[in-house]
């Protein structure tokens, strides 16, 4: 059984699954990582060179190749973009969403123009949060809000959900 974590660029997903996969037992596998390692650059480059939509399709195919078991998966922010990634992550998983509010993710993101993060032009941070809450929430089998919690809160608060 694999744990996928969704939510908003800085919302935890890597940090929070690493500490997750300890706490579980279980691997870790970061897909932003697998992305970078597969392509020889950072995620910022790739939107550079290939635009967002070009970032999409080389984020989908990284997703839909990932085979893992007993694995916390963190993906990207932008993976629930693709149902096709999404319905080949569920399978034999719990998706878990991270929840944080607009106002904490806008505070964690201080540099969202080279942090990697897949928005397309002329969209500010508002309307990626506002587009992408509903697809988290469509995708998740658990949200786990986690307004005002610290890292430990938040795995102890994961761990528990999970069991």
């Amino acid at each position: 059984m694999n744990v996928i974590m969704i939510g908003m660029p800085g919302c935890g997903k890597s940090t929070v699954g690493v500490l997750l996969a300890k706490a579980l037992e279980l691997d870790f596998v970061d897909c932003d990582l697998i992305i970078q390692k597969k392509h020889g650059a950072s995620l910022q480059k790739i939107i550079n060179e290939r635009g967002t939509d070009g970032f999409l399709a080389v984020e989908e195919e990284v997703l839909c190749g990932v085979d893992a078991t007993d694995s916390v998966v963190a993906t990207g922010g932008s993976a629930v973009y693709s149902d096709r990634a999404m319905r080949h992550l569920k399978k034999d998983s719990v998706t878990l969403y991270l929840k944080l509010p607009y106002a904490e993710i806008e505070r964690r993101l201080t540099n969202i123009k080279t942090r990697g993060v897949a928005i397309q032009k002329g969209k500010t941070l508002r309307d990626l949060y506002d587009e992408r809450v509903p697809l988290y929430e469509r995708y998740a089998d658990i949200t786990l809000d986690a307004d005002g919690l610290d890292i430990e809160k938040t795995v102890e608060k994961a761990v528990t959900l999970l069991k």
